[in-house]
């Protein structure tokens, strides 16, 4: 398979991503503050809505006898720990910064970068479709992830700014790296099983489950930019950890009953 099949579907992401931050620039600045903070709050509705969805995964799981509401908050504390030892959340800021003096951004850009790369990277979309796209070429799930993912661009960048277009770069990075780890890596530790069944899978329902509680963490952190609290806001680039953690959680209490 050629790696221009493999990236077919993060590709399609990525222009969606720029499509709807030039959309979101030239529309946005002419509507009225309050309006832009009413498509914030919007959009802080819908990412709650997917938030929920996916953290209710975790009434699936079960590591021995411990539930997967449990195994999660495990993870998301363990995470939070190392995530701040290891200044995860600076680092994403610092990496806005950056990309801010490097392109003579303004206003809102590092916290659009950070929160439009949070949200278009967290979730089961993200590594299913990389799955679906690395082993078979089939990008169905990253097409719908892009027309989601353009759609909220077109929001944030009213908002925040060209800072949100930068995110494509997290979403390549990412997404690309998992459609060729998978090519690489996957095939033999799926043993040639359908990407799909994946979706059962309790390691992915557990991670999925975690990956849900920091999208309401985004959706919190959005609404509080709508209203115009955003000192407030979560350390979600310091829970990032925890999607790491979750798996070696659930296998712990797996092996121990």
């Amino acid at each position: 398979m050629s790696v221009l099949s493999q990236l077919s579907g993060t590709l399609v992401n990525v222009v969606t991503v720029l499509l709807g931050t030039s959309v979101g620039l030239a529309v946005g600045g002419r509507l009225p503050e309050r309006t832009q903070r009413t498509l914030l709050q919007t959009l802080s509705l819908v990412t709650l809505f997917i938030g929920l969805d996916m953290a209710g995964s975790l009434n699936r799981v079960q590591g021995g006898a411990v539930p997967g509401v449990i195994l999660a908050l495990v993870s998301l504390a363990l995470g939070a720990v190392i995530g701040e030892a290891l200044g995860i959340e600076e680092a994403l800021e610092r990496l806005g910064e950056t990309l801010k003096r490097r392109f003579r951004g303004g206003g809102r850009f590092t916290e659009g970068f950070v929160a439009a790369s949070l949200l278009f990277c967290i979730g089961p979309m993200t590594v299913i479709g990389g799955l679906q796209n690395g082993l078979t070429g089939d990008s169905a799930t990253y097409v719908l992830k892009a027309t989601l993912d353009g759609i909220a661009a077109l929001a944030l960048a009213g908002a925040y700014g060209i800072g949100v277009g930068f995110s494509a770069l997290t979403v390549l990075a990412v997404q690309g790296g998992i459609s060729l780890l998978a090519g690489t890596f996957a095939a033999g530790l799926l043993g040639g099983a359908d990407p799909q069944i994946l979706k059962t899978n309790p390691y992915v329902l557990l991670i999925t489950g975690a990956g849900g509680l920091t999208i309401i963490g985004i959706s919190w952190n959005l609404m509080l930019a709508g209203l115009g609290f955003g000192d407030h806001r979560v350390r979600v680039g310091s829970l990032l950890p925890a999607l790491l953690i979750a798996p070696l959680a659930l296998w712990l209490a797996t092996r121990l009953g």
